[in-house]
């Protein structure tokens, strides 16, 4: 049995932690089924593609049967394409983005919007909530988790009490409200998907991001705290939402000309709309960012370049 944070893992289930520029992964085995949940960011993906062929080895398997994305933000599906390229596996998407998918709408799966990059890949199945799907020895269900994002979905193993979160919930918080920063709804959905998650059973959460853990009404609490703190001031989530955009890719980047990091917020959308919540100009909007960055101690300035800060 795996141990983490003092609870045991029935066998079967890997996790792979991965940090923030790649989403965690999780590798579920056993009963004739290897499955992944989530494959990491395309800049990873040589990483992903090593841990998921020494687990294999380790496990003394060959092949992948099925690879799973809680949502279609591009550090969760990454590794998709080059995934598919070595195992046959099925790749399952959640419903609502089927079409997105299949005809390659960058501005429906967000990436143009985000400024961030994901190879093409084909879906073959559909993640729909209400419905069950079998990963590894184990049958999860699949509920819709709205909020950070409008088409994600959390899983959820009864039997033994364990709830894959994405970016529902995390131990500190939740991910970015993204909706919110374009007028659309997500904070009430945020709201609501932790209500689901308190109606749940849980000893074990495997978060998007940072370590599995356990005391789950304590990540709840730090949770709804955080959200009323953003939904009572909309130009606090613009400001936070602006700056993980640009931490992200700076994550990336690692170091990066101040010209080219100008030129990158100058084109993403979502940082249009930032702009537009804290009533910026664009050229006010490009010169506080970085500097908002480093005064939050997550960038430094060295001369005319901008440098990531772990």
């Amino acid at each position: 049995m795996n141990s983490v944070n003092h609870f045991s893992l029935p066998p079967g289930i890997d996790i792979f932690e991965r940090g923030w520029l790649s989403a965690n992964n999780i590798l579920l085995y056993g009963d004739g089924d290897v499955s992944l949940v989530d494959t990491g960011y395309y800049a990873h993906e040589n990483l992903t593609l090593d841990l998921v062929k020494n687990a294999l080895l380790k496990h003394g398997m060959s092949t992948l049967n099925k690879i799973v994305n809680t949502h279609l933000h591009s550090d969760h599906c990454g590794g998709n394409a080059a995934l598919s390229k070595i195992y046959p596996a099925e790749i399952y998407i959640p419903s609502a983005e089927g079409v997105a998918v299949q005809t390659w709408n960058e501005d429906l799966l967000s990436y143009r919007n985000l400024g961030q990059h994901c190879p093409r890949f084909l879906h073959t199945r559909l993640l729909i909530p209400g419905q069950v799907i079998t990963l590894g020895p184990y049958v999860w269900q699949i509920f819709a988790a709205p909020g950070h994002d409008p088409h994600s979905v959390i899983l959820y193993l009864a039997d033994h009490r364990i709830l894959i979160s994405a970016d529902a919930l995390w131990e500190e918080g939740f991910g970015v409200v993204f909706p919110e920063l374009w007028g659309e709804s997500g904070f009430e959905e945020v709201a609501q998907t932790l209500d689901l998650i308190e109606g749940l059973q849980v000893d074990l959460v495997i978060p998007g991001h940072g370590h599995p853990f356990t005391d789950v009404a304590r990540a709840l609490g730090v949770a709804r705290s955080r959200l009323d703190y953003l939904a009572s001031d909309g130009d606090r989530n613009a400001r936070h939402g602006a700056k993980v955009l640009l931490k992200y890719k700076l994550l990336e980047w690692r170091s990066i000309e101040l010209e080219k990091v100008t030129q990158w917020i100058s084109t993403t959308p979502a940082l249009f709309a930032a702009a537009k919540e804290l009533n910026m100009e664009m050229d006010e909007f490009v010169r506080w960012l970085p500097k908002a960055l480093v005064k939050s101690d997550a960038a430094k300035l060295e001369g005319e370049h901008l440098l990531n800060v772990d």
